[in-house]
């Protein structure tokens, strides 16, 4: 039981360090929806340069490093260049989707490398995900910073009127935003599963994505949406161990996208957008042009 308590606190450690990342970059306005890809670059990267090096903090450094580049990109496409965000945000997914196949294949199987040791028996990487937590929410709500992103993200023109630079805010935000995508695909891959194989995050990335609707936009019941989707992919994993003989492991295994899709469904509802609309970043997904 406790082995099944403390992966689940693991996977919900993924889950929250990358849907921190989109939060951030939605309270200012911007949408990427390539999370998966670049988690998927900063797992693949990650795990190559720490099993190249023997070192855990090259291989974060690395992963760290990819993800505020394609932070960095999407930003350009999305602000400089005032592209679509969903159309820059997927092909971020399927160049990550294709790209590091190619590039990971050499180093499939195990890290070999000795594990992260844990603390309390469980991963350090959890207690790591809660300090982040409590930075983004006191960021956000009780700085000067926070008002900036939060005022970017609802009316970018009045913003800008009262001296902000939308432009600066964005990219500030989207380079962080990759920067914990690349984070925890890092750790995922040097952590919770260090196995290199194809395509491993395995929508870890639209789940995520899926919590900061899930969340309103509020980075403590992102924790709690991130714990509760831990434990069920963790039941998914080893169902046997809390409900031996109900149903198969193939079934419980769609369990987690099949919520996934439901809350997507229910903020797609009227009822959604008229009780909850106004926790919804206004500008989320427009280009700004100060023209």
């Amino acid at each position: 039981m406790w082995e099944f308590l403390a992966r689940s606190l693991e996977a919900s450690t993924i889950f929250t360090v990358a849907a921190l990342g989109e939060l951030i970059g939605q309270r200012s306005g911007v949408l990427n929806v390539g999370i998966e890809g670049v988690m998927l670059f900063g797992a693949t990267l990650g795990f190559i340069a720490a099993q190249t090096t023997g070192s855990y903090v090259i291989g974060f450094l690395v992963a760290i490093g990819i993800g505020a580049f394609l932070g960095l990109l999407h930003g350009f496409f999305s602000i400089t260049l005032g592209g679509d965000q969903v159309v820059s945000g997927m092909g971020i997914w399927i160049l990550g989707f294709g790209l590091t196949t190619y590039i990971g294949n050499p180093y499939t199987g195990p890290l070999g490398m000795e594990r992260i040791p844990t603390i309390f028996g469980v991963s350090p990487f959890f207690y790591v995900a809660i300090i982040l937590v409590a930075v983004t929410w006191f960021v956000l709500s009780k700085t000067s910073l926070g008002l900036r992103i939060r005022s970017v993200g609802e009316n970018p023109a009045v913003a800008a009127v009262s001296g902000i630079s939308v432009t600066k805010t964005r990219y500030l935000t989207v380079i962080v935003s990759g920067m914990l995508m690349g984070f925890a695909g890092a750790i995922y891959s040097l952590d919770y599963n260090p196995v290199w194989n194809y395509n491993f995050i395995m929508g870890w990335g639209f789940i995520a994505l899926a919590l900061v609707f899930f969340s309103m936009w509020n980075p403590w019941i992102l924790l709690g949406g991130s714990l509760l989707f831990g434990s069920l992919w963790q039941l998914s994993l080893n169902p046997q161990l809390l409900l031996p003989g109900v149903f198969s492991r193939y079934i419980w295994r769609t369990v987690p996208f099949v919520i996934t899709l439901g809350v997507l469904l229910m903020m797609s509802t009227k009822w959604f957008r008229t009780k909850w609309g106004a926790a919804k970043p206004a500008a989320l997904g427009e280009p700004y042009s100060p023209e």
